[in-house]
Protein backbone atom coordinates (compact mmCIF):
# COMPACT_ATOMS: atom_id res chain seq x y z
CA UNK A 1 0.00 0.00 0.00
CA UNK A 2 1.25 3.55 -0.86
CA UNK A 3 2.17 5.72 1.50
CA UNK A 4 2.28 9.38 1.55
CA UNK A 5 4.19 12.01 3.85
CA UNK A 6 1.65 14.74 5.50
CA UNK A 7 1.84 17.56 8.04
CA UNK A 8 -1.36 17.30 10.44
CA UNK A 9 -3.47 20.88 10.98
CA UNK A 10 -5.25 19.35 13.94
CA UNK A 11 -4.67 16.83 16.95
CA UNK A 12 -5.92 13.48 15.99
CA UNK A 13 -5.47 10.82 18.58
CA UNK A 14 -3.10 8.10 17.91
CA UNK A 15 -1.67 10.20 15.20
CA UNK A 16 0.07 13.29 16.06
CA UNK A 17 -0.43 16.65 16.66
CA UNK A 18 -0.30 20.21 14.83
CA UNK A 19 3.25 20.77 12.72
CA UNK A 20 3.63 16.76 12.84
CA UNK A 21 5.36 15.40 10.06
CA UNK A 22 3.40 11.55 9.59
CA UNK A 23 3.02 9.21 7.14
CA UNK A 24 -0.02 7.83 6.13
CA UNK A 25 -1.83 5.78 3.58
CA UNK A 26 -2.23 8.04 0.61
CA UNK A 27 -5.88 6.94 0.07
CA UNK A 28 -6.61 7.62 3.63
CA UNK A 29 -5.09 11.22 3.15
CA UNK A 30 -6.81 11.50 -0.20
CA UNK A 31 -10.19 10.27 0.82
CA UNK A 32 -10.29 11.89 4.44
CA UNK A 33 -7.44 13.79 5.95
CA UNK A 34 -7.39 16.83 3.30
CA UNK A 35 -11.21 17.05 2.73
CA UNK A 36 -11.88 16.93 6.32
CA UNK A 37 -9.03 19.68 6.56
CA UNK A 38 -6.86 17.81 9.29
CA UNK A 39 -3.82 17.43 7.40
CA UNK A 40 -1.95 19.40 4.49
CA UNK A 41 0.54 17.29 1.90
CA UNK A 42 4.36 18.09 2.54
CA UNK A 43 5.35 20.31 0.02
CA UNK A 44 7.82 23.35 0.38
CA UNK A 45 5.34 25.84 0.35
CA UNK A 46 3.24 24.10 2.84
CA UNK A 47 6.56 24.02 5.12
CA UNK A 48 6.51 27.68 5.52
CA UNK A 49 3.28 26.89 7.55
CA UNK A 50 4.84 25.57 10.60
CA UNK A 51 5.76 28.26 12.53
CA UNK A 52 1.85 29.00 12.68
CA UNK A 53 1.01 24.89 13.24
CA UNK A 54 3.36 25.14 16.20
CA UNK A 55 1.73 28.01 17.74
CA UNK A 56 -1.51 26.90 17.50
CA UNK A 57 -0.49 23.41 18.93
CA UNK A 58 1.23 25.64 21.77
CA UNK A 59 -2.11 27.22 23.18
CA UNK A 60 -3.79 24.06 22.62
CA UNK A 61 -2.08 21.97 24.89
CA UNK A 62 -1.80 24.94 27.22
CA UNK A 63 -5.93 24.88 27.62
CA UNK A 64 -6.00 21.41 27.52
CA UNK A 65 -3.31 21.28 30.64
CA UNK A 66 -5.57 24.10 32.14
CA UNK A 67 -8.89 21.67 31.75
CA UNK A 68 -7.44 18.32 32.71
CA UNK A 69 -5.77 20.25 35.96
CA UNK A 70 -9.27 21.43 37.51
CA UNK A 71 -10.87 18.52 36.52
CA UNK A 72 -8.69 16.93 38.04
CA UNK A 73 -9.27 18.64 41.35
CA UNK A 74 -13.30 17.86 40.65
CA UNK A 75 -13.14 14.45 40.42
CA UNK A 76 -11.20 13.79 43.34
CA UNK A 77 -13.46 15.39 45.47
CA UNK A 78 -16.84 12.70 43.77
CA UNK A 79 -17.39 9.37 44.55
CA UNK A 80 -18.77 7.22 41.27
CA UNK A 81 -20.92 4.87 42.63
CA UNK A 82 -21.50 1.37 40.68
CA UNK A 83 -24.58 -0.90 41.21
CA UNK A 84 -23.97 -4.47 40.39
CA UNK A 85 -25.78 -7.66 40.99
CA UNK A 86 -24.38 -10.25 42.96
CA UNK A 87 -24.90 -13.46 44.74
CA UNK A 88 -26.57 -14.61 47.54
CA UNK A 89 -23.15 -14.79 49.38
CA UNK A 90 -22.27 -11.14 48.00
CA UNK A 91 -20.05 -12.30 45.56
CA UNK A 92 -20.05 -10.27 42.09
CA UNK A 93 -20.72 -11.24 38.18
CA UNK A 94 -17.61 -10.19 36.64
CA UNK A 95 -15.40 -7.61 36.96
CA UNK A 96 -15.64 -3.50 36.71
CA UNK A 97 -13.84 -2.12 34.06
CA UNK A 98 -12.41 1.42 32.88
CA UNK A 99 -15.66 1.61 30.24
CA UNK A 100 -18.25 0.67 32.63
CA UNK A 101 -16.24 3.62 35.03
CA UNK A 102 -16.64 6.23 32.18
CA UNK A 103 -20.05 5.50 31.25
CA UNK A 104 -20.82 6.49 35.02
CA UNK A 105 -18.68 9.67 35.12
CA UNK A 106 -20.88 10.79 32.16
CA UNK A 107 -24.39 9.62 33.72
CA UNK A 108 -23.95 10.79 37.11
CA UNK A 109 -21.23 13.62 36.95
CA UNK A 110 -21.62 14.80 32.88
CA UNK A 111 -17.71 14.18 32.79
CA UNK A 112 -16.76 12.89 29.53
CA UNK A 113 -13.12 10.89 29.92
CA UNK A 114 -12.06 8.39 27.90
CA UNK A 115 -11.75 5.45 29.01
CA UNK A 116 -8.04 4.71 28.00
CA UNK A 117 -7.42 7.16 30.81
CA UNK A 118 -8.55 5.08 33.93
CA UNK A 119 -6.28 2.62 35.05
CA UNK A 120 -6.84 -0.51 36.60
CA UNK A 121 -3.86 -2.07 38.25
CA UNK A 122 -6.40 -5.12 38.73
CA UNK A 123 -9.60 -5.61 38.11
CA UNK A 124 -12.12 -4.64 41.10
CA UNK A 125 -14.11 -7.61 41.69
CA UNK A 126 -15.37 -6.58 45.56
CA UNK A 127 -17.87 -4.55 46.57
CA UNK A 128 -17.03 -1.73 48.64
CA UNK A 129 -14.73 1.38 48.04
CA UNK A 130 -12.07 1.55 45.60
CA UNK A 131 -9.39 4.28 44.69
CA UNK A 132 -8.92 4.61 40.58
CA UNK A 133 -5.92 5.71 39.08
CA UNK A 134 -7.00 9.16 36.23
CA UNK A 135 -4.38 9.72 33.86
CA UNK A 136 -6.39 12.23 32.31
CA UNK A 137 -2.82 14.27 30.87
CA UNK A 138 0.68 13.62 30.68
CA UNK A 139 1.37 16.34 33.57
CA UNK A 140 -2.16 15.67 35.24
CA UNK A 141 -2.73 12.11 37.24
CA UNK A 142 -5.73 12.34 40.07
CA UNK A 143 -6.97 9.66 41.91
CA UNK A 144 -11.29 8.76 42.23
CA UNK A 145 -12.96 6.68 44.35
CA UNK A 146 -15.28 4.27 42.91
CA UNK A 147 -17.88 2.46 44.79
CA UNK A 148 -18.96 -1.11 43.96
CA UNK A 149 -22.73 -1.37 45.94
CA UNK A 150 -25.13 -4.66 45.29
CA UNK A 151 -28.49 -4.66 43.80
CA UNK A 152 -29.41 -7.85 45.21
CA UNK A 153 -31.24 -7.60 48.61
CA UNK A 154 -29.59 -9.62 51.10
CA UNK A 155 -31.66 -12.39 53.00
CA UNK A 156 -32.46 -11.26 56.56
CA UNK A 157 -30.96 -13.40 59.09
CA UNK A 158 -32.73 -16.03 60.94
CA UNK A 159 -33.83 -14.14 63.91
CA UNK A 160 -33.88 -17.54 67.56
CA UNK A 161 -37.56 -17.13 69.16
CA UNK A 162 -37.05 -16.07 72.94
CA UNK A 163 -36.53 -18.23 75.87
CA UNK A 164 -39.99 -19.30 77.61
CA UNK A 165 -39.93 -18.07 80.83
CA UNK A 166 -39.84 -20.21 83.59
CA UNK A 167 -43.23 -21.45 85.81
CA UNK A 168 -42.16 -20.02 88.94
CA UNK A 169 -40.99 -16.45 86.84
CA UNK A 170 -44.86 -16.64 85.72
CA UNK A 171 -46.98 -14.64 87.70
CA UNK A 172 -50.61 -13.05 86.24
CA UNK A 173 -51.55 -9.67 87.43
CA UNK A 174 -55.23 -8.17 86.94
CA UNK A 175 -55.92 -4.47 87.27
CA UNK A 176 -56.86 -3.39 90.60
CA UNK A 177 -56.02 -6.87 92.15
CA UNK A 178 -53.26 -7.91 94.24
CA UNK A 179 -51.33 -10.88 92.24
CA UNK A 180 -51.82 -14.37 93.40
CA UNK A 181 -49.23 -15.93 94.78
CA UNK A 182 -49.18 -19.72 94.31
CA UNK A 183 -48.12 -21.40 97.35
CA UNK A 184 -44.40 -22.71 97.64
CA UNK A 185 -43.66 -25.82 96.38
CA UNK A 186 -42.15 -29.01 98.41
CA UNK A 187 -39.11 -29.91 97.72
CA UNK A 188 -39.49 -33.59 95.93
CA UNK A 189 -38.04 -36.49 97.49
CA UNK A 190 -38.19 -39.83 97.49
CA UNK A 191 -41.07 -40.16 100.41
CA UNK A 192 -43.94 -40.13 100.51
CA UNK A 193 -46.24 -37.33 101.52
CA UNK A 194 -47.50 -38.07 105.49
CA UNK A 195 -51.60 -38.61 106.17
CA UNK A 196 -53.18 -35.93 108.19
CA UNK A 197 -53.50 -36.63 111.68
CA UNK A 198 -57.14 -37.84 112.95
CA UNK A 199 -59.01 -35.27 115.00
CA UNK A 200 -59.32 -35.99 118.81
CA UNK A 201 -62.61 -36.60 120.55
CA UNK A 202 -63.42 -34.06 122.86
CA UNK A 203 -63.72 -36.30 126.52
CA UNK A 204 -67.00 -37.13 128.11
CA UNK A 205 -68.66 -34.76 130.74
CA UNK A 206 -68.25 -36.69 134.06
CA UNK A 207 -71.74 -37.50 135.29
CA UNK A 208 -70.91 -38.70 138.61
CA UNK A 209 -72.43 -42.13 140.27
CA UNK A 210 -75.72 -43.46 139.28
CA UNK A 211 -78.39 -43.75 142.33
CA UNK A 212 -78.25 -47.13 142.68
CA UNK A 213 -74.57 -47.50 143.12
CA UNK A 214 -72.95 -46.33 146.19
CA UNK A 215 -69.37 -45.32 146.55
CA UNK A 216 -66.40 -47.76 145.49
CA UNK A 217 -64.12 -48.66 147.74
CA UNK A 218 -60.73 -47.75 147.49
CA UNK A 219 -59.15 -49.60 144.54
CA UNK A 220 -56.45 -52.16 145.62
CA UNK A 221 -57.54 -50.72 149.78
CA UNK A 222 -59.45 -52.57 152.53
CA UNK A 223 -63.26 -50.76 154.43
CA UNK A 224 -61.82 -48.65 157.45
CA UNK A 225 -62.53 -50.38 160.63
CA UNK A 226 -65.09 -49.13 162.75
CA UNK A 227 -64.25 -47.73 165.67
CA UNK A 228 -64.67 -48.91 169.28
CA UNK A 229 -66.52 -47.90 172.08
CA UNK A 230 -64.12 -45.72 174.40
CA UNK A 231 -65.08 -46.64 178.47
CA UNK A 232 -67.20 -44.50 180.21
CA UNK A 233 -69.59 -43.75 177.39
Amino acid sequence: MAKTEVILTHHIVGLGGESDHVKVAAGYARNYLFPQGLAIPLTGANKRRLEVLKQRRGERESHELNAMTELAKSLSKLVCVLAVKTGEDGKMFGTITPGMIADQLKTQFEATIDKRKIHLEQPIRTLGEHEVELRLHADVVTTLKVRVESTTPLAAPAVAPPPEPKKEEQKTEKRGRRPEVSPPQKAETGDKPREPRPERKAPRPDRGPRPDQGPRAEKHGKAPKAEKPQKGE
